[in-house]
């Protein structure tokens, strides 16, 4: 029986590392990814498989895509597809460190690294995560079988069902502009007073939790976020991560973010701009190890 990978549906961990991979010309990566196939990912990985490589394997995805670039009235939101993509899970830095090392290497016979971003979770002592704005990210989140019926493909058959698809994007926030902006004016970006998280009638129509609310597409656009916050020499923001059991509901959200439906923007692009933005599949597990049959591995 397949079933999907641990980490996609653990809380949150302290810690995390988003590496990103892209094949290397004239490389054949079969033998590279049958290789990884046979590491079971656990709950301190969670692996993920770009359009591009499905495509080059002659595999079968349904609904598996490459990141649509998109653009609002002065927004842009890139697409940076990748091939491969690993978010490594823990406590502690150095087996972080070292297991996205050993990832690196096991790869590096057909694949390049493109990109590396160190996540933390902001205020441990929360379930819930905060962004490094102060609010708190993913109140909206399902939980137990709706979690599962949220991010998990199910019925569509062998080598499929169990996986899960997933958006994975760099923001990088201005947070200088941010804090010049009154108390009121903060909330009134997400759609939620800072005080107790409570959303409020009276927020604008551009207010983050009105762009996106779940319930409010057709279908219900359901996700199950796994975001983290990111901070290094060049900056600050998130790694923004949304589980799928399709790649619809993120994409409905996203569209209206960019103001799509009706050209309002969300209020979050007036402190900060995303950077990245890749598609993945997430295979499902079957005796251990990842599934790859679908790419007719």
């Amino acid at each position: 029986m397949s079933t999907s990978q641990a980490g996609i549906l653990a809380d949150l961990p302290d810690l995390s590392r988003y590496l990103e991979f892209n094949l290397l010309p004239d490389s054949d990566p079969a033998p590279v990814l049958r290789d990884l196939a046979a590491r079971n990912p656990g709950a301190e990985m969670v692996i993920g498989i770009g359009s591009g490589l499905v495509s080059a394997l002659k595999g079968s995805v349904p609904g598996m895509r490459a990141f649509p670039a998109m653009s609002g009235p002065g927004v842009e939101v890139p697409s940076t597809q990748a091939d491969v993509w690993c978010w490594i899970r823990g406590t502690d830095r150095g087996e972080i460190t070292h297991l996205g090392r050993s990832v690196t290497a096991q790869l590096s016979p057909a694949f390049e690294r493109s990109r590396l971003v160190d996540g933390f979770k902001f205020d441990v002592s929360r379930e819930i995560g905060r962004d490094l704005s102060g609010y708190e990210d993913g109140t909206e989140n399902p939980s137990g079988d709706d979690a599962v019926e949220a991010a998990i493909t199910q019925g569509a058959g062998a080598g499929i069902d169990g996986s899960s698809f997933v958006g994975v994007q760099k923001w990088v926030h201005d947070l200088d502009h941010f804090q010049s902006l009154s108390g009121d004016d903060r909330d009134n970006i997400f759609g939620r007073h800072m005080s107790d998280n409570e959303e409020f009638d009276e927020a604008p129509e551009s207010a983050h939790v009105k762009r996106t609310a779940q319930e409010s597409f057709d279908p219900e656009a359901f996700v199950v976020r796994r975001s983290m916050p990111w901070s290094d020499e060049t900056g600050e923001g998130l790694v923004f991560v949304s589980f799928g059991k399709s790649l619809d509901a993120f994409e409905a959200q996203l569209r209206r973010m960019t103001g799509q439906e009706d050209g309002i923007i969300d209020g979050l692009f007036r402190f900060t701009r995303p950077v990245s933005g890749s598609y993945f599949w997430c295979p499902p597990v079957t005796d251990g190890q990842l599934d790859l049959t679908a790419l007719g591995l």
